[in-house]
Formats: structure tokens, C-alpha cells, sequence
């Protein structure tokens, strides 16, 4: 078993660079959640999916049934990162009201799908934390929209 996933890691940098230039182009934007118990929910999940994605630990983890299982998981991974990241060349360009919720679901998915297929419990687990507190802080912050 390799410490690091190479595919994890390639999914999360890549998943990274449409979110760091919306930050530098945001940079004064007020997270408008009020709910700290959602924003700790949604930070915990967040730190954690990325740490599983990418670091293999050992700890509830029996990796993918078949090696087809394997090629299925990382077919639908990377097709899931494509819509992603042309859903953020959308809303970069035009700004859609509605592709906030969508770029909150897509990742989650993709994380809860990785666990799932990939056997990776504990991503499971911090899949759903994650799902929990970032669909909620993404609501709060785009309610009026």
C-alpha cells in the first residue's frame, strides 16, 4: 500500500485552483453563515475528505473490490471533476444564480462516491460531515439569491 494517492491528490490540487482564484478575486468576501457549529462542521469534513483523498492511512480502508471496481471509480472521479471545473468556468464567466448549490454537490459526491467504491470508510464518514456543513453554509451564504 502506497502512503500517498496519486489520483486523490491530482483530484484535490486540481479541485483547489478554481476556489483559490475565486478567493484572490473575492478576497473581502463575508462568510455570511451564522451558525458556527455548521462552519466547524463544514471546515472538520473538508480538512478531512482532502486528508483521505489523498493520504492513505490504513485505518478503514480495504480498498476497492476488483480492479474493475478501481477503473469504474476513477472514470466517474475524473468525470465529475471535468463537471466541476466547467461549472466554475460558468460561473466565472456568467455568474449563475443556481451553480452556487451545484459546486457544493459535485465534490461531495465525489468524495462519498470515493469512499464508497474505494471501501474507504472513514472517507464516508467525513464525506457526510462535509456534505452536512457545506450544503448548509452554502444555503446561508446564497439564500437571497
Amino acid at each position: 500500500m502506497q502512503w500517498i494517492n496519486p489520483n486523490g491528490l491530482i483530484i484535490i490540487c486540481i479541485m483547489m485552483i478554481p476556489n483559490i482564484i475565486f478567493g484572490m478575486r473575492h478576497n473581502d468576501l463575508v462568510n455570511l453563515c451564522k451558525n458556527q457549529f455548521m462552519n466547524i462542521i463544514e471546515q472538520i469534513g473538508r480538512y478531512g475528505t482532502f486528508f483521505l483523498m489523498i493520504f492513505n492511512i490504513g485505518i478503514f480502508e480495504e480498498g476497492p473490490s476488483s480492479e474493475v471496481i478501481f477503473y469504474i471509480w476513477l472514470g466517474v472521479a475524473y468525470l465529475l471533476l471535468l463537471i466541476y471545473m466547467a461549472c466554475w468556468a460558468v460561473y466565472f464567466n456568467k455568474g449563475a444564480d443556481k451553480l452556487p448549490m451545484t459546486l457544493a454537490i459535485v465534490p461531495i459526491v465525489l468524495f462519498l462516491m470515493t469512499g464508497i467504491l474505494l471501501r474507504h470508510y472513514l472517507l464516508i464518514v467525513f464525506s457526510v460531515i462535509f456534505g452536512i456543513g457545506h450544503i448548509y453554509v452554502t444555503w446561508a451564504n446564497n439564500k437571497n439569491n
